[in-house]
């Protein structure tokens, strides 16, 4: 009878064919390896001992361990000392949390601009709140662009930070403000606790949509998706909102930037919630 078997098959001896067909059935066995996530998965300073005084080699320590990829730093303090501890862990420090005011006459701290040169070749960003009260967006346009004028000729990015209670308090309205500074280094940031704290938590994909074309960073959280602060931020492992919803809404804007874990006022202990939290990251279906 007349073999089927197509005739490239015929012409391989055996036990060729056995091992092709073993391996084949081996591969069809073996689980599908999940594509690496592409985001740069990092912790405010705040879940990392910030208030227990946790010295700089202690949190890279930490976090190295845990399989974070660095930090996001209050302030500008001890700032040779803390980029020293990451790098030794092969580490990054990815911004500096840092204030400006728009009705103050002196809008940001001296120590700011004497940062900067510090800042050059390192990839360290100001992360930029922008505080206090004015009846427009004039005064804080300007500001910005002097910060970011300063900030260019060291190599540095601003991205806005919108908080809750702020002149900059959402996505939205940052977005507003960067468009109006138009300068390439400057962007914003999507944190998803104030995000929520503006009610928008049925607008994420609209707003993530919006802030994309400028968007440096963003910070999540398990949360609700309304309440306080106890609510809103969560170990990652708990809460009724859709994290891996949020995530795929990243993926469709394009964006591949890093993503921080907010870790504010979380009352367990540091290691453990940074443990659960990576362990919740990587649960996280790949996107």
């Amino acid at each position: 009878m007349r073999s089927h078997r197509p005739a490239v098959v015929r012409l391989l001896s055996a036990p060729l064919l056995a091992a092709i067909f073993a391996a084949a059935g081996a591969a069809a066995d073996a689980p599908a390896r999940a594509p690496a996530r592409a985001h740069e998965f990092f912790a405010f300073d705040n879940g990392v001992g910030r208030e227990a005084k946790w010295s700089p080699e202690q949190q890279a320590a930490t976090l190295a361990r845990l399989g974070y990829a660095g930090i996001g730093y209050t302030g500008p303090e001890n700032f040779p000392e803390r980029l020293e501890a990451f790098r030794a862990r092969g580490l990054k420090i990815f911004n500096l949390y840092v204030h400006c005011f728009v009705d103050q006459p002196a809008p940001y701290a001296a120590e700011l601009t004497a940062l900067l040169p510090q800042l050059e070749n390192t990839g360290v960003a100001l992360w930029l709140t922008v505080q206090g009260r004015a009846p427009d967006d004039t005064r804080a346009v300007a500001i910005i662009r002097e910060l970011a004028a300063a900030a260019q000729r060291h190599g540095v990015r601003i991205a806005l930070y919108p908080h809750k209670g702020f002149f900059v308090a959402t996505a939205e309205e940052a977005l507003r403000i960067v468009r109006q500074v138009d300068r390439p280094n400057v962007g914003l940031t999507v944190n998803l606790c104030h995000e929520l704290a503006a009610g928008h938590a049925d607008r994420m994909d609209a707003v993530v949509r919006a802030a994309a074309p400028h968007l440096f960073f963003v910070s999540l959280n398990g949360a609700d998706r309304a309440g306080g602060w106890p609510q809103l931020i969560r170990p990652l492992d708990e809460g009724q909102f859709d994290v891996a919803g949020f995530l795929r809404s990243l993926d469709r804007a394009g964006y591949t930037g890093p993503i921080g874990l907010q870790c504010y006022n979380i009352k367990i202990p540091a290691e453990e919630h940074l443990a659960r939290s990576m362990a919740a990251w990587r649960a996280l279906p790949n996107r």
